[in-house]
């Protein structure tokens, strides 16, 4: 525990927060749910701003916890010790307020509608760690073998797009989609190189 303190202190308290937030609010206070997060009617008539960045530190239930816990455990660390403190958070920030931007223009009237959780910035994490690591395997749920993430990325991009459009499962595939293109595009203007090493190592691996 000590070495990830040392080696990423900002995911470190990031994780240690959200997890601790997201419990409190699902076992001993739920009124912090609705507190936390982000309501885009209320903030298109000038109030509750805060829920844009409060909503990534509550769940709507234990098994959307994990699920963004694993995946931010899995890459988070990894990629702060590789583009730095203030680049991760810069990066984390970013995703989590710009993957709302869209929910908050597209719900701006329901007055019933309510986002929570941090699969926007965790997005920005994921596609992020993807430019630095194109060959690296991820393993979706009840498939057995790896998917190389060059590949795995534009699948995960074309079925957000799908999902927005065609869904009906009350995920906010938006927030995925536009977290994943901050993390892309952020990471592209923070390390220019990003691209011809991502690109060398594609070909490296096709020859």
């Amino acid at each position: 525990m000590q070495e990830y303190i040392q080696v990423a202190p900002v995911a470190s308290a990031i994780f240690a927060f959200t997890v601790f937030t997201s419990l409190y609010a699902l076992f001993v206070n739920h009124d912090v749910t609705y507190q936390l997060s982000l309501h885009p009617y209320s903030i298109n008539r000038g109030s509750r701003y805060y829920t844009i960045l409060t909503s990534g530190l509550v769940h709507a239930d234990i098994g959307h916890l994990l699920f963004n816990m694993m995946t931010f455990y899995f890459f988070a660390f990894r990629l702060e010790a590789t583009i730095g403190h203030w680049q991760f958070a810069l990066l984390y920030t970013a995703g989590l307020i710009l993957s709302d931007v869209s929910t908050i223009a597209k719900y701006k009237n329901s007055i019933h509608y309510y986002s929570l959780g941090a699969s926007g910035a965790i997005s920005a994490v994921l596609f992020s760690y993807i430019l630095f690591d194109p060959l690296t395997k991820l393993y979706i749920m009840f498939i057995p073998i790896g998917i190389p993430a060059v590949i795995f990325g534009p699948i995960y991009l074309a079925y957000c797009v799908y999902a927005s459009r065609h869904g009906r499962d009350n995920i906010n595939h938006d927030a995925h989609f536009y977290g994943a293109v901050t993390g892309i595009v952020l990471t592209i203007l923070l390390f220019p190189s990003i691209i011809g090493y991502f690109m060398g190592t594609i070909m490296t691996a096709l020859n």
